[in-house]
């Protein structure tokens, strides 16, 4: 990269901020132009360099992370990635980040073994590169009840007035695999919503820290058709409901008798992430094979690239988000690259693609 990616820290904790700092400067692509206590010495920072991203803390005295962040994206938009310090800071935060215009949500930097650290300057780095890239007329507040797709408008394109859905003429061994990145709890929320309560048994990887998937669940159920779930071990995967992996786990799909059920396990990161996409789809390849319809979405790197290859060298039907409608081309266009994906289309008609298999 030929300028370095510009980072403002906003935290209030000197030790978080010191530790931010190192963990990003770490890396020669990323220039960290200052750490903010709050979002005044923030501002103050800003009025003499602009930075290309901010990493956000959302506890903080005099302005908290999701008042500021509202601001931001009122006045002058610029990726935000928010920091958090810990899951419990409210079950909700996951929806209003990404309301109020946030693209990514991480953790903040693991002071324990090596192990954690180094996996903490992945995540962050990958994290704040993503949001680097993510198109300016991307970065807009996108409020409840303002969905950019309608479940009716997709299911019109998907069948024929009065005639069986897709999903009610295929057997219950079919099931659904999903993947995404930066952009993709919009991107995952819009393909969900758009399903109907009898398509087959869906598994969900999206990126995201520990703890915050269970309330991005939460809230999928709340205007999906169908049901959604944090994925737990020995999870059936059964029509009508789709299960999103745990954030800090991988998720993989294994056999059920004559269906299947889903895996939840520790390990390393794979493919700079856990959970990884790749997890997910080389297991779903491996014991579903032809009877998988696979979508890839928006996000940066390669995960879920190769693993798309093996669904489609196993008879599945895969399909990879167009440019045009991702946030970030990067996961979509390496499979697409690699020949994973049979069928290349817009956000608008993965749904569809879904349930027909083509």
């Amino acid at each position: 990269m030929s300028n370095p990616i510009k980072v403002l820290v906003v935290d209030d904790s000197p030790v978080v901020r010191e530790a931010m700092t190192a963990v990003l400067s770490s890396d020669p692509d990323i220039e960290v132009i200052g750490a903010a206590a709050d979002p005044y010495e923030a501002v103050a920072i800003m009025r003499t360099t602009t930075p290309d991203v901010i990493t956000l803390d959302i506890e903080m005295p005099r302005m908290d992370g999701l008042t500021f962040l509202k601001k931001i994206m009122a006045q002058h938009p610029i990726p935000v990635v928010v920091c958090s310090s810990h899951t419990t800071e409210g079950s909700d935060v996951t929806t209003r980040v990404f309301e109020y215009g946030a693209v990514d949500i991480i953790t903040k930097p693991r002071m324990g073994t090596e192990t954690f650290l180094t996996e903490s300057q992945i995540v962050i780095c990958d994290a704040v590169k993503a949001a680097a890239g993510v198109r300016a007329d991307r970065l807009t507040a996108r409020p409840a009840g303002q969905r950019k797709l309608t479940a009716d408008a997709v299911l019109a394109k998907a069948s024929p007035a009065g005639s069986a859905s897709p999903a009610s003429r295929v057997g219950t061994e079919r099931l659904i695999v999903i993947g995404a990145s930066t952009g993709g709890t919009e991107a995952v929320g819009l393909v969900l919503e758009a399903l109907p309560a009898e398509c087959p048994g869906i598994v969900v990887v999206q990126h995201m820290p520990e703890g915050f998937t269970r309330s991005f669940a939460n809230t999928l159920d709340t205007f999906c058709r169908l049901k959604v779930k944090e994925a737990a071990d020995g999870d059936l995967v059964v029509p009508g409901q789709a299960l999103v992996a745990p954030g800090g786990r991988h998720t993989l799909i294994k056999r059920a008798g004559t269906g299947y059920a889903v895996e939840v396990r520790d390990g390393p990161l794979v493919s700079r992430h856990r959970p990884s996409v790749d997890v997910l789809f080389r297991s779903a390849a491996r014991y579903a094979g032809r009877n998988v319809s696979a979508a890839i979405l928006t996000g940066m790197g390669d995960d879920g690239a190769l693993g798309l290859k093996e669904l489609r060298d196993a008879g599945a039907f895969t399909v990879a988000q167009d440019e045009d409608s991702s946030v970030v081309f990067g996961m979509p266009k390496e499979a697409i690259k690699r020949g994973g994906a049979v069928r290349v289309c817009s956000l608008e008609l993965i749904s569809t693609a879904l349930l027909r298999g083509r």
